[in-house]
């Protein structure tokens, strides 16, 4: 009886430990709400827009070059640095260009005394005919000679306006205001024209911000029977790190032929830039944005979910996620403007997608504000 009763206390416990591991195991495999990060779907004005890259041009820009030949004395200007026009930028010797001057000179002043001469000579010979006491040949022959010297006159005079041209090549002053770069030469060297580009000026206030728009954009247009005024439309920058220029610039030019190899046509528009903000050359993302602008749904980029079937969203309902599909009608900066699926003021999952399934409870709370713009 006691084995009997022995055993049985065996299987009794045995039973309620695989009772207990039975309840463990259970609690350990409910799964845990997931919780997420919500931002309300807005509606925001958002004008229509079309989108391209184009690039920033100075809308005056110099390449400085010597045009005569010497010696560098002296640069005179700080690379970097905004220059006035006239403002002195490179100084040549002088002495062989105001040698040229001198010599011009002296040659007037010879042409003029030999015209002297010839005007007197032929004032003798006209008297001597009307006297008939000289002849008709001698006449001519001063008038001729009166003649030749009025030629080296004006002949000795554009010489002398050469060589002083060519002296006030020798001082290199800035033609326009802009911000001047780095000096190809320094003090010492040989210059002249054959040297290339001695340094650049770019102008900085306005800028021009240049961008090809394809053929295809125009066809559009037509087809929709829109042709707005080129100053209607504004024109907004973005910079590569998606930064929003606060200035906005005006269409001022349209190419008259489209690039055959690109099949693009050539846009141009002209900009502030009051604080500088711009470089010539620089990449910049050009929006251009026509008519009034329309009240739309916009939601995060960071929302979007792709598959076979398009583009959807998580929303939150009654405790638990559900699947939006959207139509989507473009960017607008960190955002992305739904056309349809979405009414605004939908609470839609932006953190915490990877722990998501449709119809799956979750527990929402406010996103942080750097995960709206993943």
């Amino acid at each position: 009886m006691r084995a009997i009763d022995a055993l049985a206390g065996l299987l009794t416990a045995a039973l309620a430990l695989n009772g207990g591991i039975g309840s463990a195991r259970g609690q350990t495999s409910a799964p845990a709400t997931p919780s997420v990060g919500t931002v309300a779907a807005e509606r925001k004005p958002i004008s229509k827009s079309l989108d391209f890259v184009g690039r920033i041009e100075g809308v005056e820009k110099v390449e400085v070059r010597a045009r005569v030949v010497g010696f560098l004395e002296d640069v005179l200007f700080k690379e970097g640095d905004v220059v006035e026009p006239g403002a002195p930028l490179y100084k040549i010797e002088q002495a062989q260009y105001q040698a040229e001057v001198q010599k011009a000179e002296g040659a007037i002043d010879i042409s003029q005394a030999a015209n002297a001469l010839a005007i007197i000579q032929l004032q003798r010979a006209e008297d001597l005919v009307a006297k008939n006491a000289g002849t008709v040949v001698a006449r001519d022959q001063a008038r001729a000679q009166k003649q030749q010297t009025e030629g080296s006159i004006l002949s000795d005079e554009a010489n002398l306006k050469t060589a002083q041209t060519n002296l006030g090549y020798t001082d290199i002053k800035s033609p326009i205001r802009g911000r001047i770069g780095r000096t190809a030469v320094t003090k010492g060297n040989v210059v002249g024209p054959d040297s290339g580009v001695l340094t650049t000026i770019v102008s900085q206030d306005p800028m021009y911000v240049v961008f090809p728009v394809s053929q295809r954009e125009f066809l559009k247009s037509a087809q929709a029977g829109k042709r707005p005024d080129p100053k209607s439309i504004k024109v907004r920058l973005r910079f590569a790190d998606d930064s929003l220029y606060d200035q906005l610039g005006q269409i001022d030019f349209v190419d008259v032929s489209v690039d055959r190899g690109t099949d693009t046509l050539l846009v141009r528009a002209r900009i502030p830039n009051p604080a500088g903000a711009l470089t010539d050359g620089q990449f910049v993302r050009v929006a251009l944005e026509a008519g009034q602008p329309q009240e739309k749904v916009v939601v995060p980029q960071a929302a979007l979910i792709a598959d076979q079937a398009g583009v959807y969203v998580f929303a939150v309902e009654d405790g638990k996620a559900v699947t939006k599909r959207v139509k989507l009608g473009g960017d607008a900066g960190v955002d992305a403007i739904v056309e349809e699926g979405l009414s605004g003021g939908e609470q839609i999952i932006v953190e915490g997608l990877q722990t998501v399934r449709q119809g799956a409870p979750v527990r929402a709370s406010p996103a942080r504000a750097s995960a709206k713009g993943m």
